[in-house]
């Protein structure tokens, strides 16, 4: 693991937990995929800030109606627009005053990377965050990162480059927040295991013979979390688990077998760490994704903020259990994806990807989304090491593998 000093007492060189250094006045924050509920809830950070943050740039896709209208609220330097003909219906007195606007994937990169900002928020979901992501930590930036795919496709690039530019990766996934937190309780070599938790999703207790004629509508009502309809599949198949497992591997430095994953239907745990003596250490909070992004953009320090808190006062009940892994078959691909390592995560992700559009388009089952993705996961090309461009090609290959199989 890399939160603290090795074994041997030596620094690490600018691990994920090195405390960024101190920015004079108002931090200003680049929000990539800020129309997102990862984003507008970072924007809900920033405006509860008393004006400790600003946003210097907000980035979307192609909503473009939601990104005018937080511009106009937030007053941006840049906003960014990634799809070039949704950018072209722009008109000139669409932006405020001082703030202008960029179109592109390239200009994306360009921008996160200019000296002016101070903290990236990474919240493109999917494989499409990957380039913006990788050119902040190219830069040197402190990137609050909620594309969980980054790491999934490429952690040990991503982590290797961070090292060598002194870019600090922070996460804004609740899971890994609560990791990162209850690391702190003790050394690197004290750890026993690290558990990530799952709230089961909306078909936890549905009878299992049922879930293949489960519709696209059911699977995105989700118990306790608002979250976009991407990852609310996720959460439905326990998919989110597994690429969580494949995160926190890269992320935390820890070999798969000492990974676990626990459903907790309350969502009030949201990861525990285990040492070696048998404490468990846990983050406890309210599912508000607005305290993993304020605790991203604050770190080392806490602040007061918009997030809800427990009330104690009342009566609470808190369960566990193992996950079912004839009923979530997605979690144990998770298990062999961060086992594999090398082009494992990045096939396992595309797949995944690819599958849910498919399935949200009515063209497969629930219950084939895992199978498909572990029938592409099985017939990949392996490589251990691969290189960006590899990385890219097993991406696209992984879709076109699952657009075929759902059109036979």
């Amino acid at each position: 693991m890399t939160h603290g000093p090795s074994q041997e007492g030596a620094r690490l060189p600018r691990s994920p937990w090195d405390s960024p250094a101190p920015v004079p006045g108002r931090v200003r924050i680049a929000v990539l995929g800020s129309t997102g509920s990862i984003g507008t809830s970072t924007l809900d950070v920033i405006e509860a800030s008393a004006g400790q943050f600003s946003a210097w740039l907000l980035a979307a896709h192609r909503s473009v109606g939601p990104l005018l209208e937080q511009a106009r609220r937030l007053r941006p330097t840049w906003v960014v627009v990634v799809d070039e003909a949704a950018a072209a219906g722009i008109r000139a007195g669409d932006l405020p005053a001082g703030t202008r606007l960029a179109v592109g994937s390239a200009a994306l990169a360009e921008l996160v990377a200019a000296p002016a900002v101070d903290r990236v928020v990474s919240a493109i979901v999917g494989a499409a965050g990957l380039d913006s992501t990788w050119a902040a930590i190219d830069a040197g930036k402190t990137v609050a990162l909620a594309n969980k795919e980054t790491l999934v496709m490429a952690g040990p690039l991503v982590m290797r480059r961070a090292r060598e530019t002194g870019a600090t990766i922070l996460p804004v996934d609740s899971e890994h927040s609560a990791i990162h937190q209850a690391l702190a309780a003790g050394r690197a070599d004290e750890v026993r295991r690290i558990i990530l938790t799952a709230s089961g999703g909306p078909f936890r207790t549905r009878p299992q013979h049922t879930l293949a004629a489960a519709t696209p509508e059911e699977a995105l009502r989700h118990p306790t979390w608002s979250m976009g309809p991407k990852i609310t599949i996720d959460s439905a198949t326990m998919m989110n688990k597994a690429l969580e497992l494949i995160e926190a591997r890269w992320l935390f430095d820890v070999p798969a077998d000492r990974l676990a994953v626990a459903v907790h239907p309350q969502s009030i745990v949201h990861s525990l760490v285990e040492f070696v003596d048998g404490s468990v250490i846990a983050q406890l909070s309210p599912p508000d994704m607005r305290l993993p992004i304020q605790y991203a953009l604050t770190f080392p320090r806490r602040t007061d903020g918009p997030a809800r808190r427990l009330d104690f006062t009342a009566g609470m009940t808190l369960e566990f259990e193992p996950p079912d892994l004839s009923r979530f078959p997605a979690v144990g691909l998770g298990h062999r994806a961060a086992a594999r390592g090398g082009t494992a995560g990045c096939v396992l992700n595309a797949a995944n990807e690819a599958a849910v559009a498919a399935f949200l388009a009515g063209r497969i089952r629930f219950t084939d989304i895992a199978e498909v993705c572990g029938q592409v996961l099985d017939r990949h090309a392996f490589s251990s090491e691969p290189t960006l461009d590899e990385i890219r090609g097993l991406d696209a290959w992984a879709r076109e593998e699952v657009a075929t199989w759902a059109t036979a």
